[in-house]
């Protein structure tokens, strides 16, 4: 699949460069050519038949990128092998697309540097398309070029790229155009930024783990020779020259081989032994240092033979990927997150607002039901103001009729002074009604103490209903709390209502002394009239105190005869529907 997936991405460079209007698609004879070329560069057998019968149905048109793919896979890419120069096909490609997106003259590398970056941008670049290299890569591949120019890399000059662009990622062609601008080989000749390119090139996708010259000893002549040494993760080759051109071997590494050093010999120093499973290599080297670095890299490709790892950079690569990946998943588990936590905050804010406009609505009938409440006691204050000054009148007319019966009585007395044994009867009923009054006064008093108290409990009982509001609207954290106060709150309301109907049966026992004393008081009036009459038999000249009516007269709570039977039915009617309609409001 690795094989795969680097062949499409050289592929899809050649497949987009062939969409000459930027439509998704490529006529049938263009990709007859290319599937052609490609057959021929990775050594598969070309069948042409096979794509006229898989684009049969599709007539004349153009196939896009998604038509073309089943081919592909089917009769190119799962017959091939790695027996093919994988560098001849990525030049097919890269010609292909070279022509229509490459601007040579604006740039400061050949057209061989810009293949080698273009190979190096399908190594590191994602795998999805369109393809792209994200900035970690970037930053990698930038690294490793200064390296191999023997610059020294300057992090700061690649975070202000990165401010200026402002791109988190680039195409093939930008990143072509950005090391052919120069931007981070300032100071280095062209030369040396073609050689930092090859170099990387080769460790990246020849996957040249080390190179140089070193002395080999022939197994024929025994002879020392110099060769220009590339070691890869299979195999270590040697060459005439650094140029490549004349190839004398190939020593195989496989995990049966070692290395070891050796000690000085023949007027050589700094040797060290390759044992393959064919032959052995005695190899020589200019320091010690040289030899270390030499004899660890062999033991490096050795130890990832066995282990079954790919090349360093390969797996490096990897690694990075996961990571990337990993990162990647982690911040969408992050968003959801965020988006689950988002939406629950807003359903809270949402209950929240309901919660709020329950108790403002919740307020607002409380204070409703507050102001008809505070409507309605003060009615019934004023009726109650009006009637107790209509019953201070009455009062104040009866006293005055008092004062003046007090007068007249006083004349009477003195009149019959003279008939003082005669009257001494007379002056025991009058006694008789003076102590009737007596007892009537304090059964006013009882009366009055009485309505004291009734007022007393009904301010009792508005405060206990005003507590109870209070108590309401409390918050909702302290609801079942009020709800119990509110329970026992009633239970005293209720105990306050029994105890108002004993007093209101209380009064009613005073009002039956009252009327028992007033009819004490008339049976002695009687008696006084019967008396005065004998009186003005016997002394014409006298003049008679009257009783009054002799109608029974009617006792309230304003005293005697305030109102008619009709005014008091009416008034004790209104008395319990007032009283009915606070009860239902508390």
């Amino acid at each position: 699949m690795a094989l795969r997936d680097e062949l499409l991405k050289s592929i899809w460079h050649a497949f987009t460069a062939l969409d000459l209007d930027k439509s998704g698609k490529v006529s049938k004879s263009q990709l007859k050519v290319l599937s052609h070329n490609l057959c021929t560069v990775m050594n598969i057998p070309h069948d042409p038949v096979a794509l006229e019968e898989h684009f049969k149905d599709d007539d004349e048109g153009p196939v896009s990128n998604q038509g073309y793919m089943p081919y592909l896979n089917k009769f190119i890419l799962d017959k091939v092998t790695d027996n093919f120069d994988r560098q001849d096909f990525n030049t097919l490609c890269w010609t292909l697309c070279s022509r229509k997106n490459l601007k040579q003259g604006q740039l400061l590398i050949s057209n061989d540097d810009a293949f080698k970056i273009w190979c190096i941008f399908n190594f590191l670049s994602e795998d999805r398309y369109p393809l792209i290299v994200v900035t970690e890569e970037i930053e990698y591949f930038l690294h490793k070029l200064t390296d191999a120019m023997g610059g020294s890399w300057m992090e700061e000059r690649f975070e202000d790229y990165r401010l200026d662009s402002k791109q988190q990622c680039l195409s093939a062609w930008e990143l072509i155009g950005l090391v052919g601008s120069g931007h981070f080989s300032k100071g280095m000749d062209r030369q040396t930024l073609s050689m930092g390119i090859t170099e990387v090139y080769q460790e990246l996708i020849l996957d040249v783990l080390k190179q140089g010259y070193m002395m080999k000893k022939g197994h024929k002549r025994k002879n020392w020779t110099e060769r220009w040494f590339m070691l890869k993760p299979n195999s270590m080759s040697y060459y005439v020259g650094e140029d490549l051109t004349d190839k004398k071997g190939n020593i195989l590494l496989d995990g049966n081989c070692s290395v070891e050093p050796l000690p000085d010999k023949e007027g050589k120093k700094c040797l060290f032994l390759i044992k393959s499973s064919l032959k052995s290599f005695e190899i020589s080297v200019s320091d010690k240092k040289k030899k270390q670095e030499w004899i660890q890299a062999v033991q490096t490709c050795v130890s990832l033979l066995r282990q079954g790892r790919p090349a360093p950079h390969r797996e490096a690569r990897q690694k990075r990927r996961d990571l990337r990946l990993r990162q990647q998943a982690e911040q969408e588990e992050l968003e959801l997150r965020m988006r689950e936590l988002q939406t629950a905050n807003e359903a809270k804010q949402l209950e929240l607002e309901n919660m709020r406009k329950a108790l403002e609505e919740a307020a607002a009938n409380a204070a409703e039901e507050e102001r008809r409440r505070l409507q309605t006691q003060t009615e019934i204050q004023d009726r109650y103001r009006v009637d107790l000054e209509r019953e201070k009148t009455v009062r104040q007319q009866m006293e005055e009729q008092v004062a003046q019966k007090s007068t007249e009585l006083e004349q009477y007395l003195q009149r019959v002074h003279e008939l003082e044994d005669m009257y001494r009867q007379l002056e025991d009923a009058l006694e008789d009604e003076r102590r009737a009054r007596q007892d009537e006064e304090t059964v006013r008093k009882l009366q009055a103490r009485l309505l004291e108290e009734e007022a007393t409990k009904r301010a009792e009982l508005e405060q206990i209903h005003l507590r109870q509001q209070l108590a309401i609207s409390e918050t909702e954290a302290e609801k079942q709390e009020l709800e119990r106060e509110r329970v026992a709150k009633e239970s005293a309301l209720q105990a306050a209502m029994t105890q108002l109907e004993h007093l209101e049966q209380e009064r009613q026992g005073a009002l039956e002394q009252y009327l028992t004393v007033m009819k004490k008081l008339e049976d002695a009036t009687n008696n006084t009239k019967t008396w005065k009459h004998k009186v003005a038999e016997h002394e014409g000249l006298l003049r008679l105190i009257q009783p009054g009516s002799k109608e029974q007269k009617l006792i309230t709570n304003w005293g005697p005869a305030a109102f008619s039977d009709a005014e008091l039915s009416l008034r004790q009617k209104q008395w319990q529907e007032t009283k009915n309609q606070t009860t239902q409001a508390q």
